[in-house]
């Protein structure tokens, strides 16, 4: 089987926010409490009660931007439950998730704002928080703002520097609220608008720099939401979050699955780009994605068997990681609309990139992608056309063949991926102008789309040498069935 992907080196698209290669971590299963933070007196080697090694881990692929408290908690937490002396802190029950160890529903407060920085600091990762706007209040974020924020003689800067942080924590990104027309509050578009106004408002005064506002995968919803938003200037991303693999059509369990159900998978993982694409036109009628991004703040693979009592946990296998790889594509197209994204969850919960037990942590065939992916990061995407065979599916036809490029510093870097399901394919290369020498790397040669990751195979998803061919000045390729591949190519 044969394919080519035409990669226009002169048609430059924009960059790929480092923001893009984002993450997100909610007071959920095992995500927080035995993933990240175990405190002082477990086995396991921790900084500040934070793991070890779960930090080397992400640290090793580069966080760049990290999301939390929430998803659906956020706006059922009150930030000052989770500052002062730990001890003090109060117990409070969470409302949608079975979390830590022991999967109940309570949050104890000892993961909180200044445990957050301090994670997000030895992962070297850009801080994202999430306002409570569904049950809190515009004071109350305002109030947060100023804590983190603030570098003035202040009660709330005073409070901060009392909790051992006399420097503010400069936080960038705000969420105003999250799905704010569902577990949120269930608020109608309009409703929101006006939340959104008031708290946007207040919280830009206590130096918040730039807001997030919710969308919804619902066109009409965000039209209507733009339409009564009477003041934009209070908003520089919109969101929109997208999960394939369970709200939608029957894609089979993680490691069970029929070939229609493999294939669907796929089918439905690109109804992302499609909602940023929908996401953008709303825009573009009301106000314009030249001022305001679009934040893909969650996103990621959810099956059946993830539910609220197990907090959200499910294998992670080489078919949801070649998915990634083909949303990673899609974005890099859009490198010009999407201004971040987050996946789904960083540890333990839905598509992590890192596992963990009491004794040990370990990446999941997702994080190799990511990291594959990395070289995109910062890097100016360019157009890319690709020609391949079709799958028909009951969503739409699918490509076999994924892939997208950027350029950066005279280097160009190529991302592939080979959807089918038994077939290896040749692919060919074009690159406009003389290509340099090229080397590659593959993920997933030889395994099955069912495997999965643990403790003992993890090391089993590394990347491998990937051979390619130079042949009348384009590159060849043989990329195996379900693999994911990274090629870089050098100014001739």
């Amino acid at each position: 089987m044969s394919d080519t992907v035409r990669v226009h080196r002169r048609e430059e698209i924009d960059t790929v926010n480092p923001e893009v290669h984002g993450h997100f971590a909610e007071h959920l299963g095992r995500c927080i409490y035995g993933g990240i933070w175990v405190g002082d007196d477990e086995e396991v080697p921790t900084t500040d009660g934070i793991r070890e090694d779960t930090v080397e881990l992400l640290t090793e692929l580069g966080l760049n931007q990290l999301r939390w408290p929430g998803g659906c908690f956020a706006d059922a937490y009150h930030w000052e439950d989770g500052v002062g002396p730990r001890e003090e802190r109060p117990s409070r029950p969470n409302d949608f998730w079975a979390q830590g160890r022991e999967e109940e529903f309570t949050e104890s407060n000892a993961f909180g704002t200044e445990e957050f920085m301090r994670l997000c600091e030895l992962v070297d990762a850009e801080p994202f928080l999430a306002a409570n706007v569904g049950s809190g209040a515009p004071d109350e974020a305002s109030s947060w703002v100023e804590y983190c924020n603030s570098d003035a003689d202040t009660t709330r800067a005073r409070e901060r520097a009392e909790n051992g942080s006399e420097e503010p924590h400069d936080v960038a990104y705000w969420g105003v609220g999250n799905e704010n027309w569902g577990c949120g509050g269930r608020f109608d578009p309009e409703t929101y608008a006006n939340e959104f106004r008031r708290f946007a408002h207040y919280m830009k005064l206590s130096g918040a720099e730039e807001t997030v506002a919710c969308g919804h995968i619902q066109e009409d919803w965000n039209r209507r939401f733009l339409a009564e938003l009477t003041e934009p200037d209070l908003m520089d991303h919109l969101s929109v979050h997208r999960y394939f693999g369970r709200f939608g059509p029957e894609c089979g369990s993680p490691t069970e699955f029929d070939e229609e159900e493999y294939y669907t998978l796929f089918a439905h993982s690109m109804q992302v780009g499609i909602d940023v694409d929908n996401v953008a036109a709303a825009l573009d009628a009301y106000l314009s994605t030249d001022d305001v991004g679009i934040a893909v703040d969650e996103w990621g693979a959810w099956y059946p068997e993830a539910t609220s009592e197990n907090g959200l946990e499910q294998e992670n296998t080489v078919r949801d990681a070649v998915a990634a790889a083909g949303v990673l594509d899609d974005f890099n197209h859009r490198a010009d609309l999407i201004s971040m994204a987050n996946l789904a969850q960083t540890v333990n919960v839905l598509q992590c990139v890192v596992q963990t037990d009491e004794e040990d942590a370990w990446p999941t065939p997702t994080y190799q992608v990511l990291d594959l992916y990395s070289p995109h990061a910062g890097a100016t995407a360019v157009r890319t056309a690709v020609e391949t065979e079709e799958v028909e599916t009951d969503l739409r036809d699918l490509p076999l063949v994924s892939a997208s490029a950027t350029v950066r510093e005279g280097e160009t870097n190529v991302t592939l991926s080979n959807r089918a399901l038994d077939d290896a394919r040749t692919v060919r290369v074009e690159l406009d102008g003389d290509a340099g020498t090229a080397t590659g790397e593959v993920l997933f040669d030889g395994q099955d789309p069912d495997d999965y990751s643990t403790r003992e195979n993890a090391d089993a998803f590394a990347a491998s040498d990937l051979d390619v061919e130079e042949e009348d000045g384009d590159l060849l390729v043989e990329l195996p069935p379900n693999s994911v591949a990274g090629l870089s190519v050098e100014s001739a």
